[in-house]
């Protein structure tokens, strides 16, 4: 039992990635599935397509390592967090598809919850804002609109769950329904103070907390495999959400250091140890990860539209076939046009929180086209991680001097990494292993089955690619930062019209 089998359920596809005993990749599978909007700001996911992708993609790795069950030592999940679904307990049929940490449908429900004052207690306790980001209001939803729903949750008949709670659900065959602290801390209903689940929140949204998934450690036993998925039973021993995982493959251990993760989304969360930092500045205070019962607190900024702006641009406007065809657009993109695009096609995240904003471009000329196009896509990447560290500079003196570690999609971009250490004006360093979810996920699943080190000898072994150093003069960085300022000013008041 030398090996760990790291699942990675992401937005747009599902992964499995075989590590040894020394968290090298030995095979991976992956499998993207369909993304459905059934209205305008509103994105599902079919749960099957979930659960099929996942446990067809870890078969295929598996088998592409030449292993058997035998030689799994543990299995560690990672997930898209927020994303929210409720099934039957009896059947594990789910009574609608899952509501995507993107949808929006929740804008009113949350603008009706502040304007009746109950931000401040729910921040206090859960270090999370009102917006239809998160869970808790997406399963308030469910349960109003699904018919029958909410009677039958007060009969205990129901069960919900992030997606990680799905995918334990269906591995063990309905045995084991739990979650860990970090997807729990994502849900609205958590206080991440007490470590449980908040009866007067839960009264609040009208959620029965019969509902609720039990709250495990990160590094945790979570059930064993149905035999039949693998061959015989694997135990599931780590847990967190996507970007708490990232923060452990970075092996961000140390109160201020700083990750950012460039998926479908971008990601920076800042270590602040055994600290709760409420933030002043619409950051969220979120758990960074609990092992042996200890919790490591974080600052969070969120960034709704990160690699997903690059998909626009091949998917929506067709003008590249491909993600790297990205970066040489943006080298021929010619200097004088500034364009600036403010993608905010599902709303504006941290530190602004405007679920109502959609996306804008400013500086067309007659001229603009592709390259030009593909340019300020790849830069509103850094303009918008730039709006995270500044908040985050000001909510806590000890993030002031952090060098920020990188991982996910864009990151292979040179072109993007050297803009972005540009206008953060701060050293952006690449490791050499960049899937750090997938790598987080297999370390704590192998830190519980005594295969990998402790958390400080593990960031010993993190090593280097590139560091990229800031070379854009200052005048020029805060001259191009005030005009994505004025950028994002113009797109908020659009919104208010």
């Amino acid at each position: 039992m030398t090996h760990i089998l790291a699942i990675d359920q992401g937005t747009t596809s599902s992964r499995a990635i075989i590590f040894d005993a020394r968290l090298n990749p030995v095979a991976s599978a992956q499998k993207e599935f369909p993304q459905h909007f059934p209205a305008s700001g509103w994105v599902e996911h079919d749960a099957s397509d979930l659960w099929v992708s996942v446990a067809g993609v870890a078969r295929a790795a598996v088998e592409k390592a030449g292993l058997h069950a035998g030689d799994i030592a543990a299995i560690g999940i990672t997930n898209q967090r927020e994303t929210t679904l409720i099934w039957d307990r009896k059947t594990g049929q789910p009574l609608h598809r899952a509501i995507v940490w993107q949808d929006r449908r929740t804008a009113g429900l949350c603008e009706a919850l502040k304007a009746e004052g109950h931000e401040p207690m729910i921040a206090a306790r859960t270090g999370l804002l009102l917006d239809p980001y998160f869970s808790g209001t997406k399963l308030k939803w469910l349960l109003d609109n699904v018919e029958g729903a909410r009677a039958r949750a007060e009969a205990g008949e129901l069960a919900f769950g992030t997606v990680d709670s799905w995918l334990i659900w269906n591995l063990t065959g309905g045995r084991v329904h739990a979650t860990d602290a970090t997807n729990a801390a994502r849900t609205l209903l958590y206080n991440i103070a007490e470590n449980r689940w908040d009866a007067e929140i839960c009264a609040l949204l009208g959620i029965p907390m019969a509902l609720l998934p039990e709250v495990r450690d990160c590094a945790d036993d979570f059930g064993m495999t149905r035999a039949d998925l693998f061959g015989s039973e694997i135990a599931i021993l780590g847990v967190a959400g996507d970007q708490q995982a990232a923060t452990v493959g970075q092996a961000c251990f140390q109160p201020g250091m700083l990750k950012s993760t460039y998926g479908t989304g971008c990601f920076a969360l800042l270590n602040t140890g055994a600290e709760r930092v409420p933030s002043s500045n619409r950051l969220l205070t979120t758990i960074a990860y609990r092992l042996d019962g200890q919790t490591t607190y974080a600052l969070e900024g969120s960034i709704f539209i990160a690699g997903a702006v690059v998909q626009w641009l091949r998917d929506g406007l067709k003008i590249i076939r491909e993600a790297a065809e990205t970066q040489p657009l943006a080298e021929a993109a010619d200097p004088s046009q500034e364009l600036l695009l403010v993608p905010a096609f599902t709303g504006l995240g941290a530190p602004y929180w405007r679920p109502d904003c959609r996306g804008a471009i400013f500086g067309l000329t007659r001229n603009s086209g592709p390259a030009e196009f593909a340019r300020a896509a790849l830069e509103s990447v850094g303009f918008q991680t730039r709006d995270l560290l500044e908040a985050m500079r000001a909510d806590w003196p000890g993030a002031g001097d952090s060098v920020l570690r990188v991982d996910g999609g864009m990151v292979a971009s040179d072109w993007t990494m050297q803009f972005l250490a540009d206008i953060l004006g701060a050293p952006v360093d690449r490791p050499r292993v960049t899937e750090t979810t997938a790598l987080g996920a297999g370390y704590l699943a192998g830190l519980r089955a005594g295969l990998c080190p402790p958390p400080e000898e593990f960031a010993r072994n993190w090593a280097l690619d590139r560091r990229f150093e800031p070379g854009m003069p200052a005048g020029q960085r805060e001259a191009r930062y005030q005009g994505w300022k004025k950028a994002v000013a113009a797109t908020m008041a659009a919104a208010d019209r």
